[in-house]
């Protein structure tokens, strides 16, 4: 089996070690083509008004200085020439991925666009605890994610279909399972901007965002999350929705 990595934590992320020990449970034959810097919430970004920086690290490592989308398809157009990879794997991202940071997550768009290429992919985030980045958890993921992608290729991934998965934020042993979730959504998030001044007082600008309290909704990968189990979420490129098609028909007359 040949697998392609990415990531969009970049090139020297702890998780993306981590994933390519889970990928070598499987195989050795292993392509990692990941972000020269961290991308964390490019989402599906493409680089088209900027050159390609290709960094080669060894015979099977390369850094991009470019998105996730970038890796993936520079990965399987570019340096296999050719030869698909089996499997693409994306993560293991420093940090859930779930509800409405799908939108925004380098690491799923990773897979997303494996997936518009045709190829099988799962994306992997491990959730940190309330200390912030440093409390990762790894070793979460590392216990469980081989035997569960295990099932998941048993299962199969069909055609644009992309498999989210996320580790709760405990240890391996407090893991109370597998649940097969939905894409939540939280009831309140604030986003702010703040100002700040630069050492000749000139402004600059800083994104945040506060989140409240919510309540998870059933079988979501919120609630999943909350109760120390691992979320995997089907995710597919079809954005269209299906319920509302016959609701605009009208407006086409």
């Amino acid at each position: 089996m040949r697998i392609l990595i990415t990531n969009d934590d970049g090139i020297h992320a702890p998780g993306l070690a981590l994933l390519e020990r889970i990928a070598e449970t499987f195989s050795d034959d292993i392509f990692v083509v990941a972000p020269e810097y961290d991308q964390s919430g490019v989402a599906h970004s493409l680089s088209i008004n900027d050159p390609l920086r290709l960094r080669k690290i060894s015979a099977r490592h390369f850094a991009v200085k470019g998105t996730p989308t970038d890796c993936v398809i520079m990965g399987v157009r570019r340096l296999l020439e050719g030869v698909k990879p089996d499997l693409i794997l994306s993560g293991v991202n420093n940090g859930q991925n779930i509800a409405e940071d799908l939108t925004y997550s380098g690491t799923v768009a990773g897979a997303l666009e494996a997936a518009s290429l045709g190829l099988p992919s799962i994306a992997l985030s491990q959730a940190y605890g309330p200390v912030g980045h440093d409390e990762a958890f790894w070793e979460c993921a590392e216990t469980h994610a081989p035997e569960l992608i295990r099932k998941i290729l048993g299962a199969g991934i069909p055609q644009g279909i992309v498999i989210n998965v996320n580790f709760p934020a405990c240890r391996p042993e407090e893991v109370r399972g597998v649940a097969i979730t939905a894409q939540g959504r939280r009831d309140a998030q604030t986003v702010t901007v703040e100002e700040r001044a630069d050492g000749r007082g000139k402004p600059y600008y800083w994104i945040s965002v506060a989140r409240g309290e919510s309540t998870p909704g059933l079988g979501t990968d919120l609630a999943a999350m909350a109760e120390n189990k691992i979320s995997v979420t089907p995710l597919k490129l079809d954005l269209t929705s299906e319920q509302e098609l016959t609701r605009f028909a009208s407006i086409s007359r």
